[in-house]
């Protein structure tokens, strides 16, 4: 899929810019949407937890994480389930039509993970931890963008797989019993949610470091002096 580029005259110094449009409307649409889904999630799904903080038999019963009420959303169980449930189906229908779009524009190549891609995560990988020299940039995500947005996929898909198996876990036994029966099921729930959360601390930081044009080209759609050649 290529990119479409456009140059214009800055108002400001009168020199040419060159920009790119690197996110089409359903990719925004798609990643505001689940960041508010994500939110509510999470917080109504720690509410959950509350009410039974423990990954063994409830009796006896022992608080492995006392999470605070402060940063859940639903104030009970009851209402910690509703909000929940409400958001997952927002979830999985927001992860479809992202999936479906990237799959019928072709977009998914400019994020998907390939074995070509791994001999550049480490120099990426050295030059935002180790301050490295910066490899030069030939697309719109660099190997380690990739690794992390591949995996940000897989997680999500993992998080509906754990999610089902301990909402309907008579329904879905099979499910449940892949994942180790009811009690691991919601352990890997747990897991895989703190693995999206990492994600979204790693996925801001890199917002930070790229600068504001990388931020204001998920509301426009536009990006500005971007810093690889593109394809047009």
């Amino acid at each position: 899929m290529q990119a479409e580029v456009v140059e214009f005259e800055s108002a400001k110094t009168g020199e040419s810019v060159q920009a790119v449009y690197e996110h089409p409307w359903p990719v925004r649409f798609s990643h505001w949407l689940n960041t508010i889904a994500l939110f509510v999630m999470t917080g109504s799904g720690l509410q959950t937890f509350r009410a039974f903080p423990s990954f063994g038999a409830k009796i006896p019963q022992k608080d492995l994480l006392n999470w605070p009420k402060a940063f859940a959303i639903g104030g009970w169980l009851g209402g910690a389930l509703q909000w929940h449930l409400t958001f997952m189906w927002i979830y999985i229908a927001t992860g479809l039509f992202y999936l479906g779009y990237q799959i019928c524009s072709g977009h998914y190549c400019q994020v998907l993970f390939l074995p070509g891609d791994i001999g550049g995560v480490w120099p990426m990988a050295r030059h935002y931890f180790l301050f490295g020299p910066k490899p030069p940039a030939t697309e719109a995500y660099n190997p380690l963008q990739k690794l992390a947005y591949t995996s940000a996929l897989g997680l999500g898909v993992l998080s509906v797989l754990t999610g089902v198996a301990i909402w309907k876990p008579i329904q879905f036994s099979w499910l449940a019993w892949l994942m180790g029966g009811f009690h691991l099921a919601r352990l890997w729930h747990f897991l895989v949610m703190w693995g999206i959360l990492f994600f979204l601390l790693g996925h801001l930081v890199m917002v930070v470091l790229h600068g504001w044009n990388n931020f204001m080209s998920m509301l426009t759609g536009w990006k500005t002096h971007p810093d690889y050649t593109p394809r047009s």
